[in-house]
């Protein structure tokens, strides 16, 4: 049987995802954390969102029959690389099965790129119902799984994946609790009517519609999401009755905090919020 260009296509998308680091953002003077696989089943799966395309997504989970709680990770703008399975492993360390979908591998692996301006190109054709698709995907694959706990699934995501925790826990029920790091909750004071529609739904919008509760940890010093946003959110949750939501606010902390391949790593801050989300967690998912 001959491949047809749209077969090609796919057996490229589908191929192993990059295990390296993202070089468009990884720093010079970096010492990641990395968490050994021991104790641990580790494998790149395909996921079918509605749209035909084959997803691949990395899985850890702990060995053994389970079941396990679920966690699905959103990626920042980089992708599935080297730092965002080093923190599914890190979930499955505490009992979680974790599952990264490459949302971004329709176009290209934006971990694989150095130009960002072509990593943004990437980001942006990654629209909000591929997305939710895509987490659905995540969700529905996951359920299908006898090691996983349909019932007690949840999600977390770092920068552009922390706004996609907002977004999908306004969506699914099936969620039961989100950790959204860093994630923007509105637009920029100076942002265009174009850029305003690209980003919608914006978290601030959606907080009467949450179906889950939401641990949103930031940076005091983080120069793209406003303190002034933040308290906005804090306040639209106030009006909707969250109380069970809530942000964790880093005083001096930069966005990317966490990322510990980053200039922007802040360990202090990044050990704390990390234990506060495994908390998180496990009080909505244990």
């Amino acid at each position: 049987m001959s491949l047809t260009p749209d077969m090609t296509r796919r057996a490229a998308t589908a191929g192993l995802l990059f295990t390296g680091y993202a070089g468009a953002a990884l720093a010079r003077e970096a010492h990641p954390i990395v968490t050994p696989g021991d104790g641990l089943v580790t494998e790149t799966v395909m996921l079918s969102p509605a749209d035909g395309f084959d997803l691949p997504a990395y899985v850890a989970r702990p060995a053994g029959d389970g079941p396990f709680p679920v966690v699905i990770v959103a990626s920042e703008i980089f992708g599935v690389h080297a730092y965002i399975m080093d923190v599914c492993r890190r979930l499955a360390k505490q009992g979680y099965a974790a599952v990264a979908p490459a949302f971004f591998n329709r176009v290209e692996d934006p971990a694989r790129v150095q130009d960002m301006s072509r990593i943004m190109q990437i980001v942006g054709a990654a629209g909000y119902e591929q997305v939710m698709g895509d987490v659905s995907a995540a969700l529905d694959w996951s359920s299908q799984q006898l090691w996983a706990r349909d019932d007690r699934m949840g999600i977390t995501g770092w920068c552009w994946g922390g706004k996609v925790v907002w977004q999908a826990c306004a969506r699914f029920a099936a969620l039961k609790a989100g950790v959204a790091w860093y994630g923007r909750l509105a637009p920029a004071a100076d942002a265009s009517e174009a850029q305003i529609a690209a980003g919608q739904p914006w978290p601030v919008n959606l907080a009467e519609d949450l179906k889950a509760p939401v641990l949103g940890l930031y940076g005091g010093a983080d120069t793209g999401i406003p303190l002034t946003s933040v308290e906005t959110m804090r306040q639209a949750l106030q009006r909707a009755g969250q109380t069970e939501s809530r942000i964790q606010v880093y005083d001096g902390a930069p966005h990317g905090f966490h990322a510990d391949y980053r200039d922007s790593y802040t360990p202090a801050a990044a050990t704390d919020a990390w234990g506060k989300a495994v908390a998180f967690f496990d009080g909505k998912l244990k």
